[in-house]
């Protein structure tokens, strides 16, 4: 059984280096996150998903985990963390830390025994080619940097060194079973750390390239669910209400293997993409071009490649777990810049009406926009959707006290920047519109993370979508023109944007419009 919390979870995504700066050092820590809890509360959110938080060269933004059992001194200290876990319990909010399984820092205390030339406890804890001049079996490896013959393979950038979980397909002396003592420890120690943070108040995992831990495993990934189930097991037998979310994006396997949820992720062309992002990401410098999404006003698109690609995995997941939509993340481009106002609204009704436990990212509420800055420790273009928070008008924008030479990453121009301050005093504000549609989320369980979730209307060709959530009815016309839909029962309209009434059995949607109907009583 899942933690029972996550019926009602709202979760609301943290990058703490650019949330809220408390020291006046230009960076993001734990006590800003802290001081922040009531603001998070007040959005309707009850759970957070805090991204890398431990030591690490921030080679990777924290990626490249240097000690799993100690939070990086940037952010605090482990006590910081534990006051943190506290004081969000009290106010009925989860949280969850990042875990990277799949590789540590290349200056992780394990990785530097495991270059050594002397066989040590840690020889295997890596996966290791057997000499110098061996090749990485199709995968990126790197060779004369460690005392030992042998190369290492890599599972994202050279500083992330992969850790050995062993290969289900076998080619080369050198590659492990998934039940060699070796990696059956590299488990071991991933559960040891699970348990760490724990038993210090922690209430679970965002578990970073989830299904990337055994190699050649194919695209069945048959072997790494194995090894999920007997760590996702393993936990869930210790402490029950822990909840995992995979970074997957595949729910028939990543529910199949012990993760509580997945994340629906934004990749290129994918249906999450086509609804929200159709567009090429510009060069540095350039406006985001034409967004032929299907949320924006000008677009051709009806939502049939979203349902082409979103059906069959959310049947093949929808027993055993959730999969969950997300409002954007720190790997990308931020749905501002592509979308306007009214056409955001009803891309986070959609977002806050559709099943799975919805997440999210810090600043989307305000509408933050996507800013073209240079690359800082590992982010490339995604750099730009981790700038500072934009709390008010003050200094840095209520971020940090610090000169703005030291801040993380700069803030952006105050003409016309989005700030929490300004729309707070605003009624009819986004910040409130967000506020008010995880409300009405949170307010009717039909429209709750494990409610069944079916299409209603979808004629290829048309802009109109309609879906079913238990009993409601759940409509969207994101076009220039008035559409019409015609009813199966007697509804009334429970909530709307825009011109929506219903008139003898049909319901009327006005230009750029979404109503939720409930069946008349």
């Amino acid at each position: 059984m899942a933690a029972s919390w996550l019926s009602k979870a709202v979760f609301y995504e943290i990058y703490p280096q650019s949330f809220f700066d408390t020291n006046a050092d230009g960076v993001g820590d734990l006590p800003g996150v802290t001081e922040k809890l009531d603001y998070v509360k007040s959005l309707g959110c009850n759970a957070l998903w805090l991204n890398p938080c431990f030591d690490s060269p921030f080679k990777d933004a924290g990626y490249d985990v240097r000690d799993y059992k100690k939070v990086a001194p940037r952010y605090g200290t482990n006590d910081d963390m534990k006051a943190l876990f506290a004081a969000a319990h009290k106010k009925g909010i989860r949280v969850l830390l990042d875990l990277v399984p799949g590789h540590t820092s290349e200056q992780h205390p394990w990785f530097r025994e495991s270059g050594k030339a002397e066989e040590n406890e840690f020889s295997h804890r890596y996966i290791w080619t057997d000499n110098a001049f061996a090749r990485g079996d199709g995968m990126p490896f790197i060779g004369g940097e460690m005392p030992r013959n042998g190369t290492y393979i890599i599972n994202f950038f050279k500083s992330q060194p992969a850790l050995n979980y062993g290969y289900r397909d076998i080619h080369e002396p050198w590659q492990k079973p998934i039940d060699d003592p070796a990696c059956l420890a590299t488990r071991e120690a991933m559960k040891d750390i699970m348990r760490f943070w724990l038993d210090m108040g922690c209430d679970g995992f965002r578990v970073d390239m989830a299904d990337s831990l055994v190699k050649n495993d194919g695209n069945e990934k048959l072997a790494t669910m194995e090894v999920w189930k007997d760590i996702a097991g393993a936990i869930h037998a210790e402490y029950p209400e822990a909840a995992l979310v995979s970074e997957w994006n595949n729910p028939g396997q990543a529910l199949s293997c012990g993760f509580d949820m997945d994340f629906y992720l934004d990749w290129r062309g994918n249906g999450y993409s086509v609804m929200f992002r159709d567009y090429d990401i510009p060069k540095f410098g350039e406006k985001i071009g034409k967004n032929n999404s299907y949320f924006s006003l000008g677009s051709d698109r009806d939502v049939s490649g979203f349902l082409k690609d979103f059906l069959p995995r959310y049947e093949a997941g929808k027993d055993k777990g959730l999969w969950c939509l997300i409002s954007g993340n720190h790997d990308t481009v931020r749905v501002a810049p592509g979308l306007d106002d009214r056409e955001r609204r009803l891309a986070f009704a959609f977002l806050y009406t559709m099943p799975g436990a919805p997440f999210l990212y810090y600043g989307d509420e305000i509408g933050m926009p996507y800013r073209w800055v240079p690359t800082k420790e590992g982010g490339y273009q995604r750099t730009g959707s981790r700038t500072p928070m934009q709390w008010d008008r003050s200094e840095n924008m209520g971020f940090s006290a610090a000169d703005p030479e030291r801040l993380y990453l700069p803030v952006g121009p105050l003409e016309g920047a989005p700030t929490v301050a300004d729309q707070e005093k605003d009624p009819g504000s986004f910040l409130n519109f967000v506020r008010e549609i995880i409300a009405l989320r949170q307010s009717n369980d039909d429209l709750g993370n494990y409610s069944p979730f079916r299409v209603y209307s979808a004629e290829e060709g048309s802009r109109l979508f309609a879906y079913k959530r238990g009993g409601m009815l759940v409509a969207v016309n994101p076009s220039a023109e008035e559409l019409v839909l015609e009813l199966d029962g007697d509804y009334e309209i429970l909530y709307a944007i825009g011109d929506s009434r219903t008139e003898n059995g049909r319901l009327l949607l006005g230009r750029q419009s979404f109503a939720v109907l409930k069946p008349r009583v």
